[in-house]
């Protein structure tokens, strides 16, 4: 087993909106994804496994989680997805693949990720990337800058590079940022995502606790990387084997 998404809960969805938010540049999906997860009252219905993942469980209001989470809301028919560590290289194919199934499966009508690029003068400007050409004429309807050369990464980019061959509808949505973390520029590319797929996002708490928002995540993540590190070196040491 490379990589398996595991259901905890079963959700009633139909043609339901797919969101996808991994660690990346500007930890941009991340920020975005768990921030909206939040703001909506989504619930966890499930999580992704791997052998190659951090054998590590983050706890949250006294609940201990997998640090790649799934949640859902008949409410607002939607399906978020992130996770609180950098999926490791070696799966990512893997789990692009899965996530393509599952929402097959769960019979989702779009898929959108949310990612940053890097750039060191950041335009205040968001970009696409679409599977099929209704996807890409959707986002310059919206009035996204649709990207026609250049190069994707990551989860999201195997992501769309699949969904593109197998022409199911998806997007990446982004943003330009020079920060290790960005919540303000998490809130435009959330504002763009509300406007296009109809749900109402409060964005505002995002812009005004930036910094706290961001402390909690940076928290999360150092915490985590650092007792893998450590997990690791009692591994590799002798007096614990």
């Amino acid at each position: 087993m490379i990589v398996e998404i595991r259901e905890v809960e079963k959700v009633k969805l139909k043609n339901a909106i797919m969101i996808e938010g991994f660690p990346g540049i500007g930890m941009i999906g991340t920020i975005s994804a768990s921030y909206l997860a939040d703001k909506l009252g989504l619930r966890v219905i499930g999580y992704i496994s791997s052998s190659h993942f951090p054998p590590i469980a983050p706890i949250h209001d006294y609940v201990p989680l997998s640090p790649a989470r799934i949640y859902a809301s008949e409410k607002h028919n939607l399906i978020i997805l992130f996770s609180e560590f950098v999926i490791p290289s070696e799966v990512a194919f893997a789990l692009s693949q899965k996530i393509l199934k599952y929402a097959r499966e769960k019979g989702v009508k779009e898929i959108y990720s949310l990612a940053g690029i890097a750039s060191e003068t950041p335009q205040d400007k968001i970009y696409g990337i679409g599977s099929t050409k209704e996807m890409v004429e959707k986002l310059k309807k919206a009035g996204i800058e649709v990207i026609k050369e250049g190069a994707t990464q990551g989860v999201s980019g195997l992501l769309i590079a699949e969904c593109a061959a197998e022409k199911f509808p998806a997007a990446n949505i982004l943003i330009q940022t020079s920060q290790p973390m960005e919540p303000k520029g998490s809130a435009k590319l959330l504002a763009k995502l509300s406007e296009i797929i109809k749900v109402p996002v409060d964005v505002k708490p995002l812009i005004a606790e930036g910094a706290v928002i961001e402390e909690k995540i940076k928290a999360s993540m150092d915490k985590i990387k650092d007792m893998h590190a450590k997990y690791n070196e009692m591994g590799e040491n002798p007096a614990y084997a």
